[in-house]
């Protein structure tokens, strides 16, 4: 069984000027489960600052395609 990505619970909202955007309470739940994470991660020995970098970047990159998707144009 496949975990969702954190990243696919962001909404994604286009604006009238057809940029995306995340609402500001996803935006705060975002920062907060990045901070819930350090904290987690602050007592084990076998986890460190580079692969939970690695693990936010992933996820940045997931949501950045998300709304590329979201705002590209389809002419099928």
């Amino acid at each position: 069984m496949t975990q969702e990505r954190a990243a696919a619970k962001i909404p994604i909202v286009t604006s009238t000027d057809g940029h995306p955007y995340i609402p500001a309470e996803a935006a705060i739940a975002l920062l907060r489960a990045i901070a819930q994470s350090c904290r987690n991660l602050a007592d084990d020995p076998d986890c460190d600052l580079l692969g939970a970098a690695a693990a936010i970047d992933s996820e940045a990159d997931y949501l950045d395609i998300r709304a590329i998707e979201r705002t590209t144009i389809r002419t099928e």
